[in-house]
Order: structure tokens, then C-alpha cells, then sequence
């Protein structure tokens, strides 16, 4: 893998080799045995296989330097590390995406790593993909915190303590779990923490830039967490460094499409605002028609729709409502999946749209469904037989 990696990339000067959150780290059959013997560790066995590697991508490219994710190393005695011959071969990257990390936690482990032997260090914030497995937009507040705090660990040691900080936008916590923020909707949120980093803080002057330079009329309204995008717009603080009728959804969908004309113009701008709009208001207005309203939850509710029971009129009161809504995301939806297809895979469309889409829609589709079978009258009895004796029937 890594002779692949260093091919593709003739002029790298660095390698991340990862090495981070190896959860069953010598359970296998092998590791098992070798753990058998005596004054054998995980933390050796950790330390033995990153030199290795290390080695390799020295022998095979002298002129890059391996980075690795540090979590594995926090907790190894400061002897053992120091005697591994690691820190001579890699340097660690502290990473730490919380927006209340622990500056003084990582001062103590940055002097813990130059005791034993690291000459660099590096930092790793995030942008993006690191607030939850299943988020689809990133909240920009908790990533601008995270970098605020990046920069107090800076600040409290010589200005040349840290390399450089690395802005972390994962795409998928691991292999095995859903897409997280797709990068366009990801864009805002680095531009602001990039400006932060340049500022060494976030002012109305970084703000007003990031906003100019993306498009886009109000760096509030990108954030899922301060507030859906169509609310009356509020201030921001600067960091330091019964029964009664139920309001028609289509409406609030139809306002809501105003919003994405002050979305940006930066490449894959419509994108986070489809991305938005879905994210933010297609299961709510789903479930305000099918646990929200009045005509659905009293008169065709699952018992009535199991047994097939309504009231003609009633059909009347929910049917036109849930057709309209329908009809308005199904628009949207194809707007989005035709500008997904301009920048991703289909796998990756297809993945997309079937877990932040197609359940809420499904939703919707069924309740149609169900609503067209009690609304169609039965067909008539077949007719009777001709001879037969009906003078017995009662």
C-alpha cells in the first residue's frame, strides 16, 4: 500500500500512515502467541509494527517524513516509547476534533512526546466528519471552537512547538459506516476555520471575508446548530481567537426555497443548499403531516389504515396536503441528485440519497398509498348465477 501511495505522489514530503485507534490491537491468532512470551506487550507489539512501516517508507523514500495519528501513544510509558527508536522514524500528529478539548491536557502530553526523543509535532482539528457518523452539515460553531482551542496549545509553548495543524474533513468514520458532511457541504465551515487560523481568531472582519469570498449572505444561516436556515437572522458573538387546524406544510417548504438564494457562489454552493433543505426539514415536515396533523392522526391513524377505515371526506382534508408535499420534495430531490451526479460516484449518490432520502419520502408514498386503496370503491358483487335457487337465501 504504501509503495502505491508514495508512486501516485512523487513530491510528497509526508506520509500519514494512520496508526490510530487500532481497538483490537493483538487479538489476532499470531499477535496472541507472540503475547505469550515473556516482557512482550500491545505497546510493544504497537511500537514494533509502526516502526516497521516507518522503516520501509524510509528505505523506499528517504525524503518523507511518516506522520501518525497519536492516540496509540498517549498511554505507552515515556521508557518504552523513548527506547522504540519510533522518534526517529515518525512524527506524531495530536488530533482532537472537540470543541472543549483539553488545552493543558495537551501541553502536558506535547513535553511528554520531547522527552522521548520526538524532534516535530503536529495538530489535527476538523472541518467536518467528526460531530457524528450520519451529519450532514457541519455545525461551523463547534469546528471554530475546536480551532480556538488548537490555538491556546499553540500560544502557551515556543512559537516553533508545532509543525503545523492539519484540518481533518473525514468522509466516513470508518469503512464500515454511512457517508457523514459530502465536501461542498463542508466548504463554509473550512473556509471559516482556515480564516481563523490566518486571524488567530474570528472577528467580524474574518467573518465578513468568508462571507465575500464564498457568496454567501450570512455565515449563521450555513449552521445547522444556531438555527434553521429561513429563522430571523440573530447576532452572533465574536469568538475569541388541541384541535385546531394544522398549518399546511407545503408552505413552509415553498419559503424555505427563497433561502438558497443567498447560499453562496462557490462551487458545489447549490449542493449544500439542497443538502440543507433536506437535512434540516424533510423528515420534520414529514412527520408534521403524519404525526402532526390533525385530519391524519384522528381520522387515519396505522389502526385505521390497517383495517382500511376513513371517512370519504376525510380523504379530502389529507390527500390534496400529502400529494402537494410530496410533489414539492420530489422536485427538490432530482435537483439534488442531478448535482450530486456532477461531483460524485453513483455508488455514492445512490448511498446518499437512499439514507438521508428515500425513508421520509417512503413514508410519504405509503400514506398516499394506503389512502388511494380506501378511497377506491370495492368492485361490484359478481352477478348472480343464472338457475340458481335463491328463494332459501335469507
Amino acid at each position: 500500500m504504501i509503495d502505491q501511495v508514495l508512486e501516485l505522489h512523487p513530491g510528497a514530503r509526508w506520509l500519514h500512515v494512520g496508526c490510530d485507534e487500532v481497538y483490537y490491537l493483538g487479538e489476532g491468532e499470531a499477535s496472541r502467541r507472540w503475547l505469550q512470551q515473556e516482557q512482550n506487550s500491545t505497546g510493544k507489539l504497537c511500537l514494533s509494527h509502526m516502526r516497521a512501516v516507518a522503516s520501509h517508507v524510509q528505505t523506499q523514500r528517504p525524503s518523507v517524513t511518516p506522520l501518525v495519528w497519536d492516540d496509540m501513544l498517549r498511554d505507552l510509558p515515556e521508557d518504552q516509547l523513548a527506547a522504540s527508536g519510533v522518534p526517529q522514524l515518525v512524527e506524531p500528529v495530536l488530533w482532537d476534533y472537540a470543541a472543549d478539548l483539553d488545552v493543558h491536557g495537551k501541553v502536558l502530553l506535547m513535553q511528554k512526546y520531547w522527552r522521548c526523543g520526538f524532534p516535530r509535532l503536529w495538530a489535527a482539528s476538523a472541518f467536518k466528519g467528526a460531530t457524528g457518523p450520519s451529519q450532514a452539515v457541519p455545525p461551523i460553531r463547534h469546528h471554530l471552537r475546536n480551532h480556538v482551542q488548537w490555538l491556546q496549545v499553540a500560544g502557551s509553548r515556543p512559537t516553533d512547538s508545532l509543525q503545523g495543524i492539519i484540518l481533518t474533513g473525514w468522509q466516513r468514520y470508518d469503512h464500515f459506516s454511512v457517508l457523514c458532511e459530502l465536501l461542498p457541504a463542508g466548504v463554509p465551515s473550512l473556509a471559516a476555520c482556515l480564516q481563523l487560523l490566518l486571524h488567530g481568531g474570528f472577528d467580524g472582519d474574518a467573518k465578513a471575508k468568508v462571507e465575500n469570498l464564498l457568496g454567501i449572505s450570512n455565515l449563521e444561516m450555513m449552521d445547522p446548530v444556531r438555527q434553521a436556515p429561513c429563522s430571523p437572522p440573530r447576532p452572533i458573538s465574536p469568538l475569541p481567537v388541541l384541535l385546531s387546524p394544522s398549518p399546511p406544510v407545503e408552505t413552509a417548504v415553498l419559503s424555505r426555497a427563497l433561502c438558497r438564494e443567498g447560499a453562496g457562489s462557490f462551487p458545489g454552493s447549490n449542493i449544500l443548499a439542497l443538502v440543507t433543505q433536506v437535512s434540516l426539514h424533510l423528515r420534520s415536515s414529514v412527520d408534521a403531516l403524519l404525526e402532526g396533523n390533525t385530519y391524519v392522526t384522528g381520522w387515519f391513524s396505522p389502526y385505521h389504515r390497517r383495517r382500511k377505515l376513513i371517512h370519504p371526506v376525510m380523504v379530502q382534508h389529507i390527500q390534496p396536503a400529502a400529494l402537494s408535499l410530496l410533489a414539492q420534495w420530489s422536485t427538490l430531490v432530482r435537483e439534488l441528485e442531478v448535482a450530486l451526479q456532477l461531483a460524485f460516484y453513483p455508488d455514492a449518490v445512490e448511498e446518499w440519497l437512499e439514507e438521508n432520502v428515500h425513508p421520509s419520502l417512503q413514508r410519504l408514498q405509503a400514506l398516499l398509498q394506503d389512502l388511494s386503496k380506501v378511497a377506491t370503491p370495492p368492485p361490484p358483487p359478481p352477478p348472480t348465477s343464472p338457475g340458481r335457487d335463491t328463494a332459501q337465501d335469507p
